[in-house]
């Protein structure tokens, strides 16, 4: 089975012009408030400092006379500044490269000598361990950048002029780079370019109907597909201001909800806000959108936050090398366990082991085709190409399936599958199951090595709170409902999944912890 539709934009030009021109007419009106952390008071960014700020840091870069392409490396904490300086790139024409704040310094000097950039910026108090690795791979420039408005890098851009011609881009030329989280084997640099961001960023603001007047509550960090590209572009495309956390609180946000009508999570911050009691339809009196992506939604976690908001999150689909490619419709009916249908002008196809596409509820692996996928990974072309099948579409690594009504849910990662007996074993299937059961909040399933059956099917769950969980009890429960080769050989209960800064299950972690 494979859906399509036609394309709604093609983009041939730099992403920031193509933003600009979307700012409103009254450029002093604020495009971003700042929050310190609680308590603290806000700051204000109007459309006309977005526009002076990018330009000095604009000029700044190209008065260092970089090369063409030259890799802007970026690891600093959520800022203003921070997002001026990934505009600033994008006008100058080089390439963003955005870092985890969570990279320690092994993975920082892997990705500096992998990516070779040009100009490297830090938060000051990092300083002392980036230096040296900046100067051991030759970087020419170092900067520092704090959230407090500090570092050498403003202090660098202030004598800059604040006009600045934003660069003409082709839609192939080079806009970021986003190394793959790397949970197994060696990070991969996606390279996305002008066009795949762009084309992305016109598609989702009609398709979840941005409008002029929305405000954007932005609790995500910035290193990151989903609050950079998805979130960001969203909002300056209809020239909507951002409420801007620095990180996500959930009382900051319950606080702040009432100003705003979109807001974008991960599950993880879902769940924290159903476990605050002031959040209820009353709180989200003026929200039109909720937005989950980045891990998948417990069905549960969405059915209760219809019940007690009364409106449903929109689950989409995204990678690192696609950007978004499915979402449920803004305007349909939101399927919990789904992630919708595939975008206007995005390919997307589920094919069996023989090379087939699959039908309804038959599962295998995911490929997508479209102006939004990446052109392949930096100086990584015989993994490029074997990502990519012979007429074009790539191999994403996710199983899923289609539903009746064309929509797809995803079954796990292709890595995650479990062989165990000669009988292939998908664990979001086993996870469903199990998450239905009394007492049981949230679970992981992992395979383990076995003597006899290869690898054992395990499971991690976590009890729903002040429910006691009984491994016999379970297993017992489940061999009721599923295949005896899928039932888990062992269930493990602890107090929380290991996860990402992104909200995703470090199942590698698992399988390092429940080995034996």
């Amino acid at each position: 089975m494979q859906i399509s539709s036609k394309a709604s934009a093609r983009a041939s030009s730099n992403v920031y012009a193509a933003l600009a021109a979307r700012f409103p007419a009254d450029r002093s009106a604020c495009c971003v408030e700042a929050l310190g952390a609680a308590g603290a008071g806000s700051l204000f960014y109007s459309w006309d400092d977005i526009e002076r700020a990018s330009a000095r840091l604009a000029n700044l870069l190209t008065r260092l006379k970089l090369p063409d392409g030259a890799r802007i490396a970026v690891q600093v904490e959520k800022s203003p500044e921070a997002l001026l300086l990934y505009l600033a790139t994008l006008r100058a024409g080089y390439v963003f490269l955005p870092l985890n704040t969570a990279y320690q310094a092994a993975e920082i000097d892997y990705f500096v000598g992998d990516a070779e950039p040009s100009v490297v910026v830090c938060a000051p108090a990092a300083l002392p361990w980036v230096e040296p690795i900046a100067r051991r791979h030759g970087v020419p420039h170092l900067f520092t950048l704090g959230d407090d408005r500090s570092g050498t890098l403003l202090q660098a851009a202030a004598g800059q002029s604040d006009r600045f011609k934003t660069r003409a881009m082709a839609a192939g030329d080079l806009a970021c780079i986003i190394y793959t989280s790397g949970t197994t084997g060696r990070s991969k640099g996606a390279m996305l370019s002008h066009g795949n961001l762009l084309s992305n960023a016109l598609t989702l603001h009609q398709y979840w109907r941005w409008r002029s007047g929305d405000v954007l509550l932005h609790a995500l960090p910035i290193f990151h597909v989903h609050g950079l590209f998805v979130a960001i572009h969203g909002a300056l495309l209809s020239g909507s201001k951002m409420i801007w956390l620095p990180r996500f609180d959930a009382k900051q946000v319950l606080q702040r909800l009432p100003e705003a009508s979109v807001f974008m999570g991960v599950p993880t911050m879902y769940v924290r806000l159903l476990d605050e009691a002031g959040f209820d339809a009353q709180a989200c009196r003026n929200m039109r959108l909720f937005v989950s992506g980045s891990a998948p939604l417990l069905p549960d976690t969405f059915k209760q936050f219809e019940a007690r908001t009364g409106r449903r999150i929109l689950e989409r689909y995204g990678m690192s090398e696609t950007v978004m490619l499915t979402s449920n419709p803004y305007d349909g009916n939101r399927v919990a366990g789904t992630v919708g249908l595939p975008l206007p002008g995005v390919q997307v196809r589920v094919m069996g082991d023989d090379g087939t596409p699959c039908g309804v509820d038959q599962i295998g692996a995911i490929q997508v085709r479209g102006p939004n996928v990446f052109s392949g990974y930096w100086r990584m072309p015989e993994k490029t190409r074997e990502e990519f099948t012979a007429d074009g579409f790539f191999r994403t690594g996710d199983v899923g399936k289609w539903d009746a009504n064309g929509y797809l849910s995803i079954v796990g990662r292709s890595k995650d599958l479990i062989i165990s007996g000669g009988y292939n074993v998908y664990p979001k299937e086993i996870e469903s199951y199990l998450d239905e059961l009394d007492g049981v909040f949230e679970s992981a399933v992992i395979g383990v090595p076995h003597r006899d059956f290869g690898e054992a099917v395990t499971a991690v769950v976590v009890p729903a709170p002040g429910s006691r969980l009984d491994e016999a009890a379970l297993i017992a429960s489940m061999k009721g409902r599923i295949a005896s080769f899928k039932v888990p050989k062992r269930i493990h209960v602890v107090d929380e999944l290991p996860r990402n800064q992104m909200g995703k299950v470090q199942k590698n972690l698992l399988r390092e912890r429940f080995a034996g």
